[in-house]
């Protein structure tokens, strides 16, 4: 079929040429009154509709529908649901607690798990702590034995882990301002019984002062005032923990040797795979055997392997509440049971001495 030419263009019905990115389609242009239809240049004055595809309309992706893009998760999966212990009878409801594992909500404390579930709050640190805390007793036996310096290396060791574990015990973690506070009191206590020949007066003196600076600490706080005080409380008890590790360092080196090497042996008896009470029994014999065989043979060394013991039990059950992390178990697990018996060897080897 012959197209006829008008004007350079095409006649109607005729196939136009394909289209280039420079051009864009041109329709017929509306019949107006008094005017030839076929007279495309005939009113430019009139603006003219186009119809059809441009060049920038072919370019542009093709936009997909919302149910198209739209993310609609498998109806047919049932959740997987973790079955919750059943309440005790006349107990009150426990908040309700997300999956443990399967979703990882990590919105869930272990601590927080093992309440919803009943477990007892108490969990000992183990053998593996305990084995440090043998290690470290014996490190301070061994420097109080070669001199006052040599003391001092482990002393401070023992000083600063018991500031970061009660923080830590108390659930109150970072707090670096509060550790190093504790910390550095404790480092001040050494320098000043140094400095005043070992004298153990000075103790009360740092502790006072750092209570003073840990109240002007929280005052300094912004948090609420439940956090500020429980915060006080914390700051006061970890500065007074690792000052009062000092004893050993104001005890006579006898009375550290009995009472470190009674310590370490407390500790691994109490970490036996028993029952609690065994344990604790076994314990204390162990101190006494340990302080009998240390002390020369003498039942003074008894009694202050014993006391000691005593004292290490008792900084190794507050290490075990409240559903401590491994975290705890290695810090304050270690340093309270060492810790807390500092002024007892302190004054039991003044009393036996």
């Amino acid at each position: 079929m012959t197209n006829q030419p008008y004007g350079g263009g095409y006649g109607y019905g005729a196939q136009e040429p394909p289209l280039t990115p420079y051009q864009q389609p041109q329709s017929q242009p509306q019949a107006w009154p008094g005017q030839r239809y076929d007279d495309p240049y005939a009113d430019q004055q009139h603006t003219q509709q186009w119809q059809g595809q441009t060049w920038e309309t072919q370019m542009q992706p093709p936009v997909a529908a919302a149910e198209e893009t739209s993310y609609l998760p498998p109806q047919d999966v049932a959740p997987v649901r973790v079955p919750e212990p059943a309440p005790a009878a006349g107990a009150e409801p426990e908040p309700e607690y997300g999956p443990a594992t399967l979703a990882g909500n990590t919105r869930v404390t272990d601590a927080q798990r093992a309440r919803a579930e009943g477990r007892s709050p108490v969990i000992e640190p183990g053998m593996q702590p305990a084995l440090l805390t043998a290690v470290l007793g014996l490190l301070l036996a061994g420097g109080a034995a070669l001199g006052t310096y040599a003391l001092l290396v482990p002393l401070v060791v023992l000083q600063g882990v018991t500031a970061a574990g009660w923080f830590r015990l108390n659930g109150m973690w970072p707090a670096r301002q509060g550790i190093a506070l504790g910390f550095l009191g404790a480092l001040v206590a050494d320098a000043a019984m140094l400095a005043a020949d070992r004298s153990p007066g000075v103790i009360l003196g740092v502790l006072g002062v750092w209570v003073l600076l840990s109240l002007a600490l929280q005052l300094r706080s912004h948090a609420d005032p439940d956090e500020r005080i429980y915060g006080l409380m914390a700051t006061v008890v970890a500065a007074a923990l690792a000052i009062a590790a000092g004893g050993y360092l104001a005890a006579d080196a006898d009375a550290v040797v009995v009472g470190a090497v009674a310590v370490a042996a407390a500790t691994v008896a109490r970490a036996l795979p028993v029952a609690t009470a065994v344990s604790v029994v076994v314990a204390l014999a162990a101190a006494a055997g340990a302080g009998y065989a240390v002390g020369g043979m003498a039942s003074d060394g008894a009694l202050m392997g014993a006391g000691a013991a005593v004292c290490a039990l008792i900084g190794h059950r507050a290490a075990s509440y409240d559903y401590p992390s491994r975290f705890v178990h290695f810090t304050a697990g270690v340093a309270l049971p060492l810790a807390a018996a500092g002024p007892v060897v302190y004054a039991l080897g003044r009393v036996f001495g």
